[in-house]
């Protein structure tokens, strides 16, 4: 028999959700044949069998969550072997008394740790295997991540008998407060829903795989980040002409936002403060020098965010195909995890969708996301005249700690300018 876990999907996932099965028990399955879908926060994944054989068992259903290590599937190979054990977790089911207050900030020993009331421990499977490497008793790690979660720093930290950090404090009734970062935010408090099945029926659902992600990245960037929004109407005009008139030669399909993702490559350079992020630990400011440019999209599961790299170096039609592979991957659920990662900027266009303006929230990490709303026909005033030009909106929302109003008046403005007069850039690309 072979058990087979679930296997490590990537940088910080610790757990997915199962999408659907593609065996049953009694099937007889091929080696790499496909066993399930998971979805996790990031993406959607087949899961390939590592065995041939027939399936004896498989571990949950869909809409269940699975975590990282976890066993899934059992298969009979024909090898002889007993089935590998599953581990036992590290903490006992949780008691009915509470657990007692962590021992003050010191020197651990390891090999003989004090008595610690039975309670469960919220941590990942990749905390609790490093608490396993260094020697750590789960339970008397404080924990300072959402929900007292306990962190891979909590553990290290521990461990070299450093203070804990500022840990989640209780809160009285039914409010809890927000953390980020493991640090307490001064006067945010989150309280409990009212029970509106009081006034009426109501319908459930879990927040689950890309949807919760979307909502922790989302709630991380607002209370972490000091948004500012500097807004600009573009003349794109001169470029709607050309890309009618390629679309008329039979030429390939050309998208607006492949321009404006070149345009915003080639600015980026001149502007070097809107491709960093801030490091609040170190207290210092990276500065990427690569420039691999995100798109929003909408999924149908969720927004996320596939990554064109190396925008710089690459021409429009390039652009133009890349686009259109990820938004499909996207939709479908085969986007990979790769594909998400490694962004330095974010372009979100809603202009598809329409909408006179938009004020979109950062990707954090990142420091800076530039929105596109739709662009159409409007009167506007050139040498005295009202004419009809073709004007697309956009928005830059930045990061107040690292670039001024003036550096994104300027951003912007170069970045019209570019758009505007396409032919002056070009020209000179690749």
């Amino acid at each position: 028999m072979y058990e087979f876990r679930l296997p490590d999907l990537g940088e910080g996932i610790h757990e997915g959700e199962i999408l659907a099965w593609h065996v049953s028990p009694g099937d007889t399955i091929d080696e790499d044949a496909p066993l399930l879908d998971v979805e996790t926060d990031k993406a959607a994944v087949t899961i390939p069998s590592p065995r041939g054989g027939k399936v004896v068992k498989v571990v949950g259903k869909p809409g269940d969550t699975i975590e990282v290590g976890q066993v899934i599937v059992v298969i009979d190979d024909g090898s002889g072997e007993a089935a590998e054990q599953t581990p036992v977790e590290e903490s006992p089911p949780p008691a009915e008394t509470p657990a007692a207050t962590p021992a003050p900030a010191g020197p651990r020993d390891a090999t003989a740790p004090a008595a610690v009331p039975p309670r469960r421990v919220a941590a990942a499977p990749s905390t609790r295997r490093l608490a396993r490497e260094l020697g750590v008793d789960l339970r008397r790690v404080p924990g300072t991540g959402p929900g007292g979660r306990v962190t891979p720093e909590d553990v290290r930290r521990f461990a070299e008998g450093g203070a804990p950090a500022a840990a989640p404090v209780e809160a009285t009734g039914n409010v809890s407060p927000a953390f980020t970062g493991g640090g307490r935010v001064p006067f945010l408090e989150v309280g409990a829903l009212p029970d509106f099945e009081k006034w009426g029926p109501v319908e459930k659902e879990p927040l689950r795989s890309i949807r919760r992600k979307v909502a922790r990245k989302m709630t991380t960037s607002m209370v972490v980040v000091p948004h500012v929004a500097h807004m600009e109407d573009v003349d794109v005009t001169v470029l709607e002409e050309f890309r009618r008139k390629e679309r008329e030669r039979g030429g390939a399909r050309l998208t607006l936002l492949a321009f404006v993702l070149k345009a915003v490559a080639r600015t980026l350079r001149d502007f070097p403060m809107f491709n960093a992020s801030l490091d609040p630990v170190r207290e210092e400011i990276v500065y990427k020098k690569f420039w691999n440019l995100g798109i929003a999209v909408d999924s149908g599961r969720g927004l996320i965010v596939p990554v064109i790299r190396d925008v710089d170096r690459k021409s429009i039609r390039e652009i133009s195909s890349e686009i259109a592979v990820l938004a499909e991957k996207a939709r479908t659920g085969r986007i990979g995890v790769e594909d998400l990662q490694g962004g330095t900027f974010t372009v979100t266009n809603v202009g598809p969708l329409g909408g006179t303006g938009m004020i979109p929230t950062i990707n954090y990490p990142e420091c800076a996301i530039l929105g596109m709303s739709a662009a159409r026909p409007r009167p506007v005033v050139r040498g005295g005249e009202i004419v009809v030009r073709t004007i697309l909106p956009v928005t830059l929302a930045f990061d107040h700690r690292i670039a001024d109003g003036a550096d994104a008046a300027r951003f912007v403005n170069e970045l019209r300018r570019r758009l505007e007069e396409p032919i002056s850039w070009l020209l000179d690309t690749p």
